[in-house]
């Protein structure tokens, strides 16, 4: 595949993610044909979305969007998926940690906006802290699927799990019962939400024993914004096979609905090479691997599996962080060091 480069300079920042524009009145607000929402990965939600879009002429350009989350401004951070769902365009936060870990609260959120109101000033974001309720919803999901999830190694589980359950109950923080010892860390890198209204989570970390992606499908989140707030609950969990290199561990990136009720997903490392990652000290065999971009059917799942479909290696590259499939091209967005890189082909 023969790809072409677009740079832009996003308020010195990489990007996670790529949503294509649904509103007609966004577009037309700033004069462009088509374009796609991503979030940046360093700061609070409300400072890290931004728009890349077309105009009529070819040319590509890069708009940082001024938003607002009230009461929840300077709250959250490490925003990494987005979905469309009921007219709201949805953010969710990794739910994760650094590299090095505890698990951060400010990253268990979800945030949701509409479309429509980023063409006409200030755009309104409402968000949700759930206080690592995502978190017991999808270790749930896992210790009931048909899975056998790879086990982390004594240092992540000493460093994401124990010293956050340490540091939450020195300072009485009630979310502590929604965590337990034998809990996994979760690295949320990707979403979509399907025709039932259930969201798809896709997992960089945790992966099954054998190193395949993992799906998680959780029920409620829309309620999660209700002025008496549901909480997510656990539907299913599925593992993709057939696409995972030999002896390599592969971590969803990006997942998109597709035209023909499937999904096409980018895959890839479970975490950085060369930046103090405690999963790659436990799983080095997790680091190598570079992206691929695949395609499956949910509804071929069986015992809780579903066989994908290479379509694209995307090698060099390691770090793809989000795709979209439209109108014919492959759009790829790459984690670049103080730069946003758009690949189309």
């Amino acid at each position: 595949m023969t790809l072409r480069l677009v740079e832009f300079v996003v308020a010195g920042n990489e990007a996670s993610d790529l949503l294509p524009v649904r509103s007609a009145a966004l577009l037309r607000a700033y004069g462009a044909r088509r374009g796609f929402w991503t979030v940046l990965d360093e700061g609070p939600v409300e400072r890290c979305l931004a728009l890349l879009l077309e105009r009529a002429d070819g040319e590509w350009t890069a708009h940082h969007v001024d938003a607002d989350a009230g009461t929840e401004n300077g709250r959250t951070e490490d925003g990494e998926a987005l979905a469309h769902h009921d007219g709201w365009v949805y953010v969710f936060g990794s739910q994760f940690g650094s590299k090095g870990g505890p698990l951060r609260p400010r990253r268990a959120f979800v945030a949701r906006f509409r479309e429509d109101d980023a063409a006409t000033g200030t755009l309104p974001v409402a968000v949700v802290r759930n206080r690592f309720r995502l978190h017991r919803a999808v270790n749930d999901a896992l210790v009931a699927a048909p899975l056998t999830p790879l086990p982390p190694g004594h240092r992540v589980r000493h460093r994401f799990i124990v010293e956050t359950l340490a540091r939450g109950t020195a300072r009485a923080k009630s979310w502590v019962s929604r965590l337990a010892e034998d809990d996994l860390p979760l690295n949320v890198e990707a979403a979509s939400f399907t025709p039932a209204g259930t969201v798809l989570l896709g997992l960089r970390f945790s992966v099954t024993e054998a190193g395949e992606p993992i799906l998680v499908e959780l029920a409620g989140v829309p309620e999660m914004f209700a002025p008496e707030p549901g909480w997510p609950r656990a539907v299913g969990a599925y593992a993709v096979t057939g696409v995972t290199p030999p002896g390599e561990l592969t971590g969803f990136r990006a997942v998109t609905p597709t035209a023909d009720g499937g999904y096409a997903a980018v895959i890839g490392s479970i975490d950085a090479l060369g930046k103090g990652s405690v999963l790659l000290d436990d799983h080095p065999e997790g680091g190598r691997v570079t992206s691929r971009h695949v395609r499956f059917r949910l509804d071929d799942a069986v015992g809780g599996r579903v066989v994908g479909e290479l379509v694209a290696d995307l090698a060099p590259f390691h770090h793809v962080e989000g795709l979209a499939e439209l109108e014919g091209d492959c759009f790829y967005v790459t984690d670049e060091d103080h730069r946003v890189a758009l690949w189309i082909g």
